[in-house]
């Protein structure tokens, strides 16, 4: 099932996606009930907005991927390398990736994104199924000349604007062998595969919630394969994960 959330009139509503229409909900599923209006519009006729707004955090994994590691000159990390994205940092499809004005050279990421269900803690891997809500589609932007010069990744990684996630949340999906993707004007650029990560995604669940408590909303970026690169003005940057959706955001400065 894929839940999207959207703006159709004034308000954010949210709806699962039947073909090219939506049933609309009630309410945010993650937090209510899953009790349709009755309403259906078309996919058409609404502007997408990020599935999720993370009440409390983005957790990021850096260097989950071999190939990746490897481009950036870097080992492979014996456990996950875990960072924070703050939620003002989330938009969703269109919107725009603002450049910071601190950075000369930001970097498109695309990732599979995995969306907790309930709040938890120390979540043995065997019971992960049982914390996820859902999986979508992240692109970890990153500023990656900052991200060299300081110690910490706070300012590469969590500047407003730098974690599009998109379109919607599939709720059931088998995710241990799906292509990640992205493009910057049409040109493929990453092209990688989930079976690829070095920690898988139940793995990084246990690992993330006996570092901190995990609730409802909170999004686990899972990493990004090779092929990262540069996004600059006037592009456009498309992530996407197999089964899941693909959506893009075109990149401007102020």
């Amino acid at each position: 099932m894929q839940v999207a959330r959207f703006v159709h009139g004034e308000l954010p509503a949210y709806g699962i996606v039947d073909g090219d229409e939506l049933v609309v909900l009630r309410s945010d599923p993650l937090f209510d009930s899953w009790d349709t209006t009755g309403e259906r519009v078309r996919l058409d006729d609404v502007r997408l907005l990020s599935p999720v707004i993370p009440r409390s955090k983005v957790v990021g994994i850096g260097r989950n991927y071999a190939a990746h590691a490897a481009e950036m000159g870097n080992d492979l990390p014996v456990e996950p390398l875990v960072f924070l994205k703050p939620n003002t940092s989330v938009i969703g499809p269109d919107d725009p990736i603002v450049l910071p004005p601190y950075s000369q050279e930001v970097h498109h990421e695309a990732e599979l994104a995995v969306v907790i269900s309930r709040m938890c803690k120390f979540v043995p891997a065997e019971r992960a199924a049982d914390v996820i809500f859902g999986y979508t589609v992240g692109n970890d932007v990153s500023a990656r000349d900052v991200q060299r010069s300081d110690s910490q990744w706070t300012r590469a990684k969590g500047f407003d604007t730098a974690c599009p996630i998109g379109p919607w949340i599939e709720t059931d999906l088998d995710v241990s062998d799906l292509a990640v993707r992205a493009w910057v004007d049409g040109e493929l650029r990453q092209d990688g595969r989930t079976s690829d990560l070095i920690f898988p995604v139940a793995e990084l669940i246990e690992y993330v919630s006996g570092i901190f408590t995990l609730l409802p909303g909170d999004v686990i970026l899972t990493g990004t394969p090779a092929g990262v690169g540069p996004i600059d003005v006037g592009q456009r940057v498309e992530v996407e994960v197999e089964g899941i959706g693909r959506f893009g955001n075109p990149v401007v400065r102020r």
